[in-house]
């Protein structure tokens, strides 16, 4: 489905996959400044959700039955400003990026509720075309009509390096900064739980254009998306 601007400029939807780690959201942020498009971080959203199980206290009540999700669910609101994130109205920007949420994110992201709850929240999102996406699933389940599909892989090793920069950089230090081989483990055992969950795997959609980033740089992997990007509009 072809949608333009009010300038007469073609948009489209750019829908980047991958899993932990591997550079999809500093990608697909610059990619949307880039192009002028809208930033949606899913994988913020689904931290969003257990954040807030966890704040709640609910995390062994979901595990003993998904349903009693519901009232975290309820009223649900996740938005975006100034590349800060707001649950609830609240701003979580830092909190979600924590490891008590990282280590039970792909649990709380493997109920049908939560994915059916903020399936409906991205799909509404992206209505108008002219966004950039990412996660795990945008290109086989948000938006499997995205004109552009990528899938972005990396070496685990490294992906424990960026993470561990990631967390030095927010100030993370002594007992609170795990060691890399720890965060490797993490990614992995993400990595699994992502691949093999029932609901939403994570999955390379065969028309995706898969991208190892273990050796490009932030602005090689931006620049490669946006090649594959405005080639794709020279053809709508």
């Amino acid at each position: 489905m072809l949608v333009k601007d009010i300038k007469g400029n073609r948009r489209i939807i750019i829908a980047i996959d991958g899993p932990a780690a591997s550079g999809k959201s500093t990608t697909a942020r610059k990619v949307a400044e880039r192009l002028g498009y809208t930033y949606i971080d899913t994988g913020a959203m689904f931290r969003s959700v257990t954040l807030k199980v966890l704040d709640l206290g609910l995390i062994d009540a979901v595990r003993i039955s998904p349903e009693s999700i519901a009232p975290v669910l309820q009223d649900l609101s996740v938005t975006f400003r100034d590349e800060r994130v707001f649950l609830d109205g609240r701003d979580v920007t830092a909190a979600i990026r924590e490891n008590r949420v990282s280590r039970e994110v792909s649990f709380v992201s493997s109920l049908a509720p939560v994915r059916d709850c903020l399936l409906r929240i991205q799909q509404e999102m992206g209505r108008h075309r002219g966004v950039v996406m990412d996660g795990r699933d945008i290109g086989t389940v948000v938006f499997p009509d995205a004109e552009v599909k990528v899938f972005l892989v990396a070496d685990a090793r490294e992906r424990a390096k960026r993470r561990y920069a990631e967390l030095v950089a927010k100030g993370a230090s002594g007992s609170g900064l795990p060691d890399i081989g720890a965060l490797e483990q993490e990614i992995l055992e993400r990595d699994r739980a992502d691949a093999g969950r029932a609901l939403a795997p994570l999955v390379k959609h065969p028309d995706a254009v898969e991208i190892d980033t273990s050796l490009l740089s932030i602005e090689e992997q931006v620049s490669m998306v946006c090649r594959i990007a405005e080639e794709k509009l020279e053809h709508v």
